[in-house]
């Protein structure tokens, strides 16, 4: 039987070379490396079955793959929806195909992921991660509440976009200091810990094992610091851009447009303390690629998302581990180790190998990604990835 690297946050080249022996036949020197297990981003959108002009399953795996990622999560919002073992079975069959990595498929939690019927959540069970409706909050509080009791009897993982829709009021960045002054519609953030608040008693009430997409506002963090401490089965996950960026940050242009929106300095603030206290779980990604055509249309009128699973690691060593805000031990957990925990997600034999003295400007240009959208477009950056290693095959190498 192969052996398998145990879940750490960082190995020695002698440990490799006992799962990867081709790791001895490349010149690196040891003052210019550091290897780490494989990251794990259970919030991706990889945008095939539907939307291949965005992003494929193949041009995701290998974007993945160069930002040192070895497992993803893929979100639901395709077309046809994984609402049935017959719809999953579309992507399914393309990631077997086409996947350099280990791409894992959410189940949608409801009928085409609109709030109306739950979907055939026993049917795709085999084959799904979890369940998820993201891109959209399930609005119904009973509705949620059956899927939380039926996913607790598959021993499955609700994982929810909070979003009130009756908040949002057709508002495309956050409702604050540069909404109010360059006359735009802002979004509260009562639009996402409101649902929050709700889950959290949802899940104490089902037992079911509740996971948070993407949490923004200082709200959110305490809500779920306080759950926490009371006993209820939820862990949250927040991105690389709000703890970096903030309203502050903001420009009239689309690579600054995404959803949740990026908030105010107290709220980027609270989710750095959620992360140096654990009470934020991991960082995902929320890598969102659209067409350049769909993200030129400035802050109103872009849509929602930016790329992010080839920048995540050098603009969070940069900007955190370097400036002394956390360890890059606890970057490798909220990275690599907790998601892996949580959803159950073997590591195998997959590492990264990095040099973290490399510094250079992040180019959109060289992303593998389909979509070039980020704000981090131009920041100077440490941290290059020479090389990720998945199931015993180098899947990137620089």
């Amino acid at each position: 039987m192969q052996k398998n690297l145990p879940l750490k946050l960082n190995y020695s080249a002698s440990e490799i070379q006992e799962v990867f022996p081709d790791f001895a036949h490349f010149s690196l020197s040891k003052d210019e490396y550091s290897i780490f297990p494989g990251f794990c981003d259970v919030h991706v959108h990889f945008r095939q079955p539907g939307f291949s002009y965005k992003e494929t399953i193949l041009t995701g795996s290998k974007a993945a793959a160069h930002g040192g990622y070895t497992a993803v999560c893929t979100m639901p919002n395709l077309n046809p929806v994984p609402d049935s073992a017959e719809h999953l079975k579309e992507q399914t069959d393309i990631i077997k195909s086409d996947a350099v990595i280990n791409v894992l498929p959410y189940g949608a939690i409801t009928v085409g992921q609109l709030g109306e019927q739950l979907s055939d959540m026993a049917a795709m069970a085999p084959n799904v991660i979890a369940f998820s409706d993201d891109g959209r909050g399930v609005q119904s509080e009973e509705m949620m509440l059956e899927a939380m009791r039926i996913a607790k009897s598959l021993d499955k993982i609700i994982v929810a976009h909070c979003e009130d829709n009756s908040l949002l009021h057709g508002g495309y960045i956050h409702d604050g200091i540069y909404a109010k002054e360059h006359n735009h519609r802002g979004i509260c953030s009562e639009s996402e810990w409101r649902p929050i608040e709700r889950d959290i008693e949802l899940s104490a009430k089902s037992g079911c094992a509740y996971h948070v997409c993407h949490i923004s506002c200082k709200e959110s963090v305490e809500l779920i610091r306080q759950a926490k401490k009371s006993g209820v089965n939820i862990t949250c996950e927040t991105a690389p851009h709000y703890l970096v960026l903030d309203e502050n940050d903001l420009r009239e242009d689309g690579k600054f447009k995404m959803n949740p929106p990026l908030r105010a300095r107290e709220d980027r603030e609270a989710l750095i303390e959620g992360i140096i206290d654990g009470t934020i779980d991991m960082i995902s990604t929320d890598h969102a690629p659209h067409s350049a055509e769909e993200k030129s249309r400035g802050l109103e009128k872009s849509a929602f998302g930016i790329v992010g699973i080839e920048t995540a690691f050098p603009v969070l060593y940069t900007k955190l581990v370097k400036e002394k805000v956390i360890t890059l031990d606890r970057l490798i957990e909220v990275l690599a180790v907790n998601s892996r925990k949580r959803f159950s997600i073997p590591l195998g034999n997959s590492f990264t190998v990095w040099n973290l003295n490399k510094e250079y400007a992040v180019n959109p240009d060289e992303f593998i990604s389909m979509g070039k959208s980020t704000p981090f477009e131009g920041m100077s950056v440490y941290g290059e990835c020479l090389m990720t290693v998945y199931d015993g095959r180098a899947v990137y190498k620089k």
